[in-house]
């Protein structure tokens, strides 16, 4: 991973960027100014959710950026209250609708609740067949949820993004998706600046000359996480990008993952039924 659209290959072939921009909590002008100020800089993965309400934004952006749409890969996701096969087919319309696009490149379940998610995923596998997307994935599914899709269905999910991060690294859960071809993605990887005043996190990056968040970034990469840092701040965006000139020793790697406390910031996924 020495370049910033160096990409993982999906299970399904397709080629995705290790790094992207978030938009989560992001709207209007602002978030169209990030993103668009993300493609300058040579980002081409962007990731969003209907539930974001900022598609149309982040799609106008997109189609003034005078990028190839060849070379964008296009996430975003079904809300809860859009779950169940028919539902979820409209909800993938109103999507492409606002995003200005024909095909997104990967659209994901955004959490499981309890038992909707099923027929939900019927319904990606009929946009999955015909061509409408070009991987099908889940978000804040457990082994559980995975288990339960694996019984029905002969599709496996290309990508798992979840809450990821030094304090939050999910073992069980990536181990399992590494062993099943499932690509782990982290959302929040920076743990929204929590991490900040970490000391051994500001010895390894002072010994890069890196700040803590390239230091984080890094350390996800390394672990063959896709990250998807969300920032509308212009500097910020350019900083996040910037961690492709260095390598973590594998005892720094080792080091910062032991940080590792359980420390969620979002919702269990097990406790938010729907």
């Amino acid at each position: 991973m020495k370049h910033l659209n160096d990409s993982t290959i999906l299970n399904n072939g397709v080629h995705m960027p290790w790094f992207g921009l978030g938009t989560f909590k992001a709207e209007g002008a602002e978030v169209a100014n990030a993103v668009t100020t993300a493609l300058e800089l040579g980002y081409r993965s962007i990731d969003t959710a209907a539930v974001y309400g900022n598609e149309e934004e982040v799609g106008q952006s997109i189609a003034s950026s005078g990028v190839a749409r060849d070379s964008l890969f296009v996430t975003t996701k079904v809300w809860n209250s859009d779950q169940g096969y028919d539902t979820t087919l409209k909800a993938f319309d109103t999507s492409c609708q606002k995003l200005g696009l024909d095909i997104i490149d990967l659209y994901l379940i955004h959490w499981p609740g309890k038992d909707k998610y099923k027929d939900t995923w019927r319904a990606l596998e009929r946009l999955y067949e015909e061509g409408r997307v070009r991987a099908i994935g889940v978000s804040n599914f457990q082994i559980h949820h995975l288990e339960e899709l694996r019984k029905d269905s002969g599709i496996v999910p290309a990508v798992n993004q979840v809450e990821l991060h030094p304090r939050f690294i999910q073992k069980e859960l990536h181990d399992y998706c590494v062993q099943h071809q499932i690509q782990i993605e982290a959302w929040a990887p920076l743990m929204k600046g929590r991490l900040q005043d970490n000391e051994l996190l500001q010895g390894i990056a002072g010994k890069h000359g890196k700040t803590v968040s390239q230091v984080i970034l890094r350390w996800g990469l390394q672990n063959r996480i896709v990250i998807i840092p969300k920032s509308v701040t212009p500097s910020r965006i350019r900083e996040n990008s910037e961690i492709f000139d260095f390598e973590l020793s594998s005892e720094e790697v080792s080091a910062i993952s032991a940080l590792d406390a359980g420390e969620r910031i979002g919702t269990d996924p097990d406790k938010l039924m729907f």
